[in-house]
């Protein structure tokens, strides 16, 4: 294989509390997110900018104005070479009213490697992968693989009127194949990852594949402890097909900075790469890049990218999924029970970017039994913003010994735990969750230390939010956000 596979990514979730330098409004969107690629490749280091055409106005001439902006960094860090930019596009199975900008995205790509010939003075594919969200099978990626291959990339020896080819009247259409990186999010999907990617792989003519593991998504619908090891279940099979195949399988690992969403921020990353040590690609989300020092930024960048990929670590299934389905159930009878407290407190969560809600008639929303919900950040941001650390939620469900199995198996849970703790407002804990008292008492041989600040400001939410007096929760939300750096 003679292509670079990079260790980081940043992406365009907005988990983030303070603004970058270089955006002058309270939400990042259009021309900002073309700053902000070239600012995450030269400034952080990041070797991967994900594009989302997936909820929100796409551009389609990113290439384009990112070689104009910055002749002088791309002259010399080729895109599509030494820095990466990667596609992620609506599902047409779950947003059908969007599935022609699957298509539209798809014929952009040519375009693309036009204006970058121009620019380099020779052939250089920028952009030739596509994130698919939510896939469930093989064959949603294989659609769009043979879809980019047959009617897009294939158009070049197309025959028009007397013979002549679109390739000789119009030019080459390059590349003439692309790659879709699965994101799996959904717990059977997750389960069957090493079938999907296997089914992927199985007579195509490549070398690698890479495949994304979600976390803030199913932590919302399964609760933190399920994620995890559904993630570690997942790495273990993807590890699996890697050697049946002899492809080499780079899972990416979606965790954000919410320690429910993988507690992955600068200074933690080393713990997540330990964990979650068979991952190539580690997402840097919002909060990351902006909530903290921008040298620590770089130096925890700088970590992973130096770091090297491993063998997953091995878990045992059975015992795994036994405890999946037990604490699984119990978190999601909690959640339901708090659902009405979490739509209120989101309605005031501030949005970070410029993107079209997810839910109604333009797109899916989050369900949790039978309560529709905010999707991950917002629904994060509005337990933390209260006093309710999500993490907590379902612990009960588990015995002594199934937590000491959990801990042998999931050792960062400690340290997630913990951070989460510095959230809670107990007073608040114990009123709004069911068996909440029950739940705090086997936090006890953790070392829960609430920030004392942190928790005068859900106490003013919590009263606000009781009395419906809305007019300075935005501020107070954001007041709390910054004592965790993050927002949900």
């Amino acid at each position: 294989m003679n292509r670079k596979i990079p260790r980081t990514m940043s992406t365009q979730h907005p988990d983030n509390v303070r603004m970058p330098f270089f955006i002058e409004n309270s939400v990042i969107g259009g021309e900002d997110e073309i700053k902000e690629a070239f600012y995450v490749f030269d400034h952080l280091k990041c070797e991967e900018q994900l594009w989302d055409a997936e909820g929100k106005e796409v551009d389609n001439h990113v290439v384009k104005k990112l070689l104009h902006a910055y002749p002088e960094f791309f002259t010399e860090n080729k895109l599509g070479q030494d820095v990466f930019l990667t596609l992620r596009v609506p599902n047409p199975r779950v947003e059908q009213n969007e599935a022609k900008i699957l298509l539209e995205t798809l014929e952009s790509l040519p375009r693309n490697s036009d204006i970058a010939k121009a620019f380099y003075g020779k052939t250089q594919i920028p952009v030739f992968e596509v994130c698919l969200p939510m896939t469930q099978t093989a064959q949603e990626a294989r659609h769009i693989e043979d879809y980019y291959k047959k009617f897009v990339g294939g158009k070049e020896t197309q025959k028009l009127s007397e013979g002549t080819l679109v390739g000789d009247w119009i030019g080459e259409f390059k590349p003439d194949t692309i790659q879709v990186i699965p994101l799996i999010e959904e717990k059977e999907a997750l389960l069957n990852a090493g079938k999907i990617v296997g089914e992927l792989v199985k007579g195509k003519k490549t070398d690698h594949q890479r495949v994304w593991l979600a976390f803030s998504d199913p932590a919302e619908n399964y609760g933190l402890i399920s994620t995890a090891l559904l993630n570690k279940i997942a790495l273990q099979e993807l590890d699996e097909v890697e050697e049946k195949t002899s492809v080499q399988i780079y899972p990416i690992a979606g965790m954000g900075g919410a320690p429910f969403r993988g507690n992955l921020l600068p200074g933690k990353e080393q713990d997540c790469m330990n964990e979650f040590s068979s991952v190539q690609t580690f997402t840097i989300q919002s909060a990351f890049k902006y909530d903290a020092n921008e040298k620590e930024v770089r130096e925890s960048i700088e970590n992973i990218n130096t770091g090297k990929k491993k063998k997953a670590k091995i878990i045992e299934q059975t015992q795994a999924l036994a405890i999946i389905e037990k604490y699984s159930e119990e978190y999601q009878k909690q959640v339901e029970g708090l659902a009405d407290l979490i739509n209120k407190t989101a309605e005031f969560v501030p949005s970070r970017r410029k993107r079209k809600l997810h839910t109604g008639l333009f797109g899916y929303s989050r369900k949790v039994g039978k309560q529709k919900l905010p999707r991950a950040i917002k629904f994060c941001a509005a337990l933390y913003s209260i006093g309710i650390p999500p993490e907590f939620l379902g612990l009960n469900a588990l015995n002594e010994k199934e937590m000491d199995w959990i801990l042998d198996h999931y050792p960062k849970l400690k340290l997630d735990l913990e951070e989460a703790g510095k959230y809670l407002n107990e007073i608040h804990f114990k009123k709004e969750v069911r068996a909440g008292n029950e739940i705090l008492e086997k936090l006890k041989e953790f070392k829960i230390n609430p920030n004392t600040e942190h928790q005068k400001l859900t106490q003013q939410i919590y009263e606000k939010i009781a009395k419906n007096q809305t007019h300075e929760l935005h501020d107070l939300i954001v007041k709390a956000g910054w004592q965790r750096k993050f927002l949900g």
